[in-house]
């Protein structure tokens, strides 16, 4: 690497927070931030049936909503960093808290399908941004021994929206209507807003990040190795998870009820699965990645094979909740390490991965839903996840590097 192209990547990241206390008031707001993107991009998966009838729409064209924010979400995030480089976090991450918000009032006032995919995919742009940010803010607000820790608290916000969104969204759009859910998370999005206004420190641009240089991060082995997984084992999860409503009303005909109570089993799976995935990834994120999907395979395949049986559905959708909890750690840790010298272009890459595995998700499962049934997301899960952990046996991380970076010269 060329003295000129070091001159446009990150500075050392970790250093600062390395010398001072950790800020955990300021992690715990990048939590709410978590929590409030996470709520509104799972809502659809709990709302779906309600939503497709209020809009007279197909249930594989509502799931299309989650698409529209995935897409969106995975051109933002490599793009924000580079179009507000010169511009303090703190700012961008109170903006994009501020789009969320806009998002679930747009939502709520929607009345057919395209004033909604106008909310998703302002809701795309926050979630790109944000998540984009999230694990490089958090190397500059706690030590560098405390990054897995952080992240690991920042991402529990992912496991309290699993445990919050789909169950109180399907039994909200029961009592009141699916509007009522997106309510409820623009209220969060307030909440979040005022923590970070009140929590976050001033946090100048430590680089200025081009297009250049995410060139420059595509030829590494590592970051293009964890980004071919992310497509595999995220669209397959995605395939699953967008489409589980159908397959618990049509194919195990489970009332309401039953469904919100499984859900939540679903979330608190997801809270616990997050907490577990946290520890082993802690130690060796190419493991957490290769357990997690396997065992999502094997349900996805006792899907198909028992998805009749109520109790099968209901242990399976949990455990795959438990299972999924050891993704988001994993793959962050496994980024910000292959390129800690560029961490917020990594990440910016690798929230475009996961936005991109989404959309594909979404619409592959959609397809296949349309076509042959409810049992076509479960389907298109095993196949993606096979191969996913086939490919992290075979060319994931094998040992922990160092966040403490030095600078190259």
């Amino acid at each position: 690497m060329s003295s000129t192209e070091c001159s446009v990547l990150e500075a050392d990241v970790g250093s600062s927070a390395s010398s001072t206390a950790a800020n955990w008031p300021a992690v715990v707001s990048l939590t709410l931030g978590v929590f409030g993107l996470v709520t509104a991009e799972f809502l659809p998966a709990s709302l779906l049936t309600a939503m497709a009838a209020d809009l007279r729409i197909s249930e594989g064209a509502a799931g299309q909503t989650v698409t529209a924010t995935a897409l969106v979400g995975a051109i933002a995030a490599p793009s924000i960093p580079v179009l507000t480089r010169r511009m303090d976090r703190r700012h961008v991450m109170l903006g994009l808290t501020l789009a969320l918000s806009l998002s679930n009032a747009i939502a709520v006032l929607a009345s057919n399908l395209t004033t909604l995919l106008v909310a998703r995919v302002l809701l795309g742009v926050a979630l790109g941004g944000f998540w984009s940010m999230a694990a490089p803010l958090a190397l500059r607000l706690v030590p560098d021994a405390l990054f897995p820790r952080a992240m690991s608290l920042i991402l529990t916000g992912v496991s309290v929206a699993t445990v919050c969104a789909a169950p109180i969204g399907a039994w909200m759009g029961d009592a009141w209507g699916w509007r009522s859910a997106f309510v409820a998370a623009g209220a969060v999005g307030v909440v979040t807003l005022i923590a970070q206004w009140a929590t976050l420190p001033p946090l100048p641009p430590k680089a200025q990040p081009d297009l250049r240089v995410l060139g420059e991060l595509f030829k590494r082995g590592p970051v293009r190795a964890a980004l071919a997984v992310v497509l595999l084992v995220i669209s397959g999860h995605f395939a699953g998870f967008t489409y589980i409503r159908p397959l618990m009303e049509n194919v195990t005909q489970l009332s309401i009820g039953a469904i919100s109570a499984v859900l939540l089993g679903y979330g608190i799976g997801g809270f616990f699965g997050n907490l577990a995935g946290g520890y082993v990834a802690g130690r060796s994120e190419r493991i957490a990645i290769v357990l997690g999907s396997v065992v999502i395979a094997v349900l996805a395949v006792a899907l198909l094979i028992a998805g009749q049986s109520a109790e099968v559905a209901s242990v399976a959708i949990v455990l795959w909740g438990f299972a999924f909890g050891a993704f988001p750690v994993g793959f962050q840790i496994w980024i910000v390490r292959a390129a800690p010298d560029q961490a917020e272009g990594a990440s910016g890459l690798l929230v475009a991965a996961f936005q991109t595995a989404i959309a594909t998700g979404a619409i592959g499962g959609g397809v296949l839903v349309d076509r042959i049934g409810a049992l076509g997301g479960p389907l298109f899960a095993a196949t993606a996840m096979t191969l996913g952990a086939i490919l992290t046996l075979r060319y994931g991380p094998r040992g922990s590097t160092p966040l403490a970076i030095t600078p190259s010269h």
